[in-house]
């Protein structure tokens, strides 16, 4: 019998793919996510607040976490994963949906740099043919074949 929604709790995030030529090939822009024993790389992007829309929350992370200020340019698609108790960060006994709205966004101003006192240490360019290879979140694969499924490259 599957739970009542009254019996898990619900993770709302936003998250930002942001994609640039460089060198001559696409790079896209990654956040090293520091709260599991082995850093792994996610897209900027994170928890979205009571107050404030995904797409707001959306460029407040990128803000935080790169320091760039962006633009949304469309909704590329929602992941979402059910994590069980055990592997809860919190330590919470109750099953988490973790529902994460995924953007297009355009850099428009600011400048590269780390997040201060945050959940990443750095954030950088990647080529986009080196992805697969790096330890990352399966935010970025699905962020990565819905911006890929938009004709985007």
């Amino acid at each position: 019998m599957p739970l009542d929604y009254t019996e898990y709790d619900t993770r709302l995030a936003a998250y930002a793919v942001c994609v640039q030529e460089r060198d001559g090939a696409p790079h896209v822009l990654l956040a090293l996510w520091n709260e599991t024993a082995e850093p792994r790389w996610s897209l900027p992007g994170g928890g979205v607040e009571l107050d404030e829309t995904p797409e707001q929350g959306a460029v407040r992370e990128v803000q935080e976490e790169a320091g760039y200020d962006v633009v949304l340019d469309g909704l590329l698609g929602v992941h979402t994963r059910v994590i069980p108790p055990r592997d809860r960060l919190s330590g919470s006994p109750r099953p988490l949906r973790a529902v994460m709205v995924i953007y297009a966004a355009t850099i428009v101003g600011g400048e590269l740099r780390p997040e201060v006192g945050g959940t990443t240490d750095e954030c950088r360019w990647w080529p986009l043919a080196d992805v697969a290879q790096l330890p990352r979140v399966s935010t970025v694969d699905a962020a990565l074949r819905f911006w890929r499924a938009g004709d985007r490259g």
